[in-house]
């Protein structure tokens, strides 16, 4: 993992790991920012995995690692009444009356619980658009309808200025119905005629302007990204960097600030940091700031100067991420070790994570990783660990904790032995201990060569497209 100093922050470029509603309001200033460029769950109904490099060339596309990186579907629950009839006594009357209406409609339903999560959402980015900012928001058929209701009662009918449509040509097909080939991009300004915008210039196709460029129209023709495309990360629902570099170059100005809150694997960030604009990044999923980080800092080989709020930055920290958010303490603390995280928190068998290791210059194998954040640690955890490691058929293991282990859990470590690796000759103990505080400092475990369980990212030209490797 980078190690960055404080002197090389910069306040105006961010990731944020936490809730974007209580980031921007917590963190972000009023008109502080230029355009904000938001690809939220669609409500889909569906979960959507992360892909984490293949073990061999021979695998497939499904054979690979996966992790849950979110879950796009909606319950109604007690959180989002109590959102809702906030939302109801508090809200300015035109977007409390609108989300009433909405709920007349739809009622107690799953769409309704989504329509409860963006529309505070939606209310704190237009309070930190600049006068001369404006918004695209990124959707599809599962929920645009309401959403443009949203949009005009949080910015104002008279603040909507198109309806881009992304034509990206992948996709399945139906017989049943025409094959859903495109998404919509609603695009809002803050205030009436004050937006910054210089179009975008495409190739004409006219005969009579043939060889020459024109204003892009507002619907885009611009492939996605392919299972082998070079640019894919892997992580699902990924747009193509030449859409965002698009939206970015036509709607900010040079040296203005580009706000992602819904900001996946970042390609946002990368496009605002290719074009010289500010950006901030925010997102709920440890594992997508993480792989923020590594696409930025191998694509601009570390030269993108950046801050990275809300992940541990010491002992205290660590221990205040396992009470707020076990399970987000847990992946934290397995990919922090390069390892991968388990994709669940429950039922995962005494197993929370894995790091892949060279056992020859052939085989790949695992080291079973345990997560113990809880105040109170003992022996029987390291027990447990090893009867993991034996059903499992592994020949290591690591037991990440916020305490320092007793000497009883150090004895029963001891008791397990010692892996003598096959080509070096040198020899590891099977059970290892490490603190999120040791973490902090630098120090990894004490194996073999480790797998980065990423997919590379080549270093990048900014004067050209990115290139990522698989």
């Amino acid at each position: 993992m980078a190690k960055r100093s404080k002197a090389t922050i910069n306040a105006k470029n961010a990731l944020y790991y936490g809730d974007n509603l209580g980031v921007m309001s917590r963190y972000l200033t009023d008109s502080s920012v230029d355009l904000i460029y938001l690809d939220p769950p669609f409500k889909s109904d569906k979960n959507y995995n992360v892909l984490f490099r293949k073990k061999s060339d021979a695998e497939t596309p499904d054979d690979q690692a996966q992790i849950l990186a979110f879950t796009d579907t909606w319950t109604w629950g007690s959180d989002d009444k109590e959102t809702y009839e906030h939302l109801i006594a508090k809200a300015e009357p035109r977007i409390a009356s609108t989300v009433e209406a909405l709920y007349r409609i739809l009622g107690p339903s799953d769409m309704m619980s989504y329509i409860v999560m963006m529309a505070p959402r939606l209310i704190e980015m237009k309070r930190v658009l600049k006068p001369t900012g404006s918004i695209y928001l990124h959707c599809d058929m599962s929920a645009s309808h309401y959403l443009k209701v949203l949009m005009d009662a949080v910015f104002g009918v008279e603040n909507f200025l198109n309806n881009v449509v992304w034509l990206y040509g992948l996709g399945g097909s139906s017989k049943r119905y025409w094959p859903r080939k495109h998404d919509d991009l609603l695009w809002y300004s803050r205030s009436p005629d004050q937006h910054f915008f210089e179009a975008a210039q495409v190739p004409a196709t006219s005969q009579r302007l043939k060889g020459k460029m024109k204003k892009a129209p507002d619907y885009w023709d611009i492939p996605s990204i392919n299972n082998m495309a070079k640019e894919r990360m892997g992580y699902p629902t990924q747009k193509p960097l030449e859409l965002l570099e698009r939206i970015i170059s036509s709607s900010c100005p040079e040296g203005g600030v580009v706000l992602d809150p819904f900001c996946g694997c970042g390609t946002a960030v990368v496009a605002a940091q290719k074009l010289g604009r500010s950006w901030i990044g925010i997102d709920i999923s440890f594992l997508a700031v993480e792989l923020m980080r590594e696409r930025i800092d191998v694509a601009f080989a570390g030269s993108a100067v950046y801050d990275v709020n809300g992940i541990p930055t010491d002992a205290a920290s660590a221990v205040a991420l396992h009470e707020r958010n076990p399970f987000e303490f847990e992946r934290w603390a397995v990919s922090a070790v390069d390892g991968h995280p388990n994709d669940r928190q429950v039922g995962d068998r005494g197993e929370d994570g894995r790091i892949r290791y060279w056992h020859d210059n052939d085989e790949l194998k695992e080291m079973v990783v345990s997560v113990k954040g809880g105040r109170t640690i003992n022996p029987a955890m390291v027990r447990d660990l090893r009867g993991t490691m034996e059903r499992l058929g592994r020949d290591m293991g690591l037991l990440i904790t916020n305490q320092e282990p007793t000497q009883g859990m150090r004895d029963e470590a001891a008791a397990a032995g010692q892996y003598t690796h096959p080509v070096s000759e040198r020899k590891y103990p099977r059970i290892q201990f490490i603190t999120a505080g040791e973490i902090l400092k630098g120090e990894r475990p004490d194996m073999p060569t480790v797998e980065s369980p990423y997919r590379r990212v080549n270093k990048v030209d900014t004067q050209v497209a990115l290139d990522f490797e698989d």
